[in-house]
């Protein structure tokens, strides 16, 4: 063993660091204030499973490995809808489902986002509306940004993401999607 140590510092690194792309610090740095110009914090995602067959889960979470580093530009995803201002939706919405998606929604504080996954959440996919499902995500809650796909990949989610700070910014969220009155004055909706 001490003769393979003598080795290493003998001989020092044999690699060499990873080429890095000229502007990959001027997007980090712009995706960060863009988030924070948006939000004034970290954006925190939700991921909900409302019935997929767990290949967009599968790129999602590729999202959080080094390569994508999504926590290191101010993305990270949270274990409580109280705690997101995003809510990441997966797969068409099962009938099972569409209670827990609807109480999700409602616990997500306003302002908040909603990104439709994959083709099943944003058109229904192969399984659309029949006795067990009832098709695309926007037929449950109102939707911001959809991201097609079978599934999308880890680029695609990341830039539905930031399409979704930046086309629709979270404080401009309203519930008039639902036809609430209250939303559009302001004032909390009465029991």
């Amino acid at each position: 063993m001490f003769d393979v140590l003598r080795q290493i510092i003998r001989i020092g690194i044999v690699s060499e660091p990873p080429p890095k792309a000229a502007d990959e610090d001027v997007v980090v740095v712009r995706l960060q204030q863009q988030i924070l110009a948006t939000l004034g914090r970290a954006l925190t995602i939700r991921h909900v499973d409302a019935g997929s067959c767990n290949a967009c889960e599968l790129e999602a979470h590729a999202l959080m490995n080094p390569y994508y580093n999504i926590e290191g530009v101010g993305i990270k995803f949270v274990a409580s809808p109280r705690h997101a201002d995003a809510l990441l939706v997966t797969g068409p919405v099962t009938k099972h489902m569409a209670i827990a998606l609807v109480r999700t929604y409602d616990a997500t504080p306003d302002p908040k986002l909603v990104v439709a996954v994959g083709d099943c959440g944003c058109t229904g996919g192969i399984f659309g509306e029949s006795y067990a499902s009832l098709g695309r995500v926007g037929n449950v809650i109102p939707v911001d940004v959809e991201i097609p796909g079978c599934p999308p990949t880890p680029t695609a989610l990341l830039s539905g993401i930031l399409a979704a700070i930046t086309a629709r910014p979270p404080e401009a969220r309203r519930d008039d999607a639902r036809g609430d009155d209250d939303a559009q004055t302001g004032e909390p909706p009465q029991p």
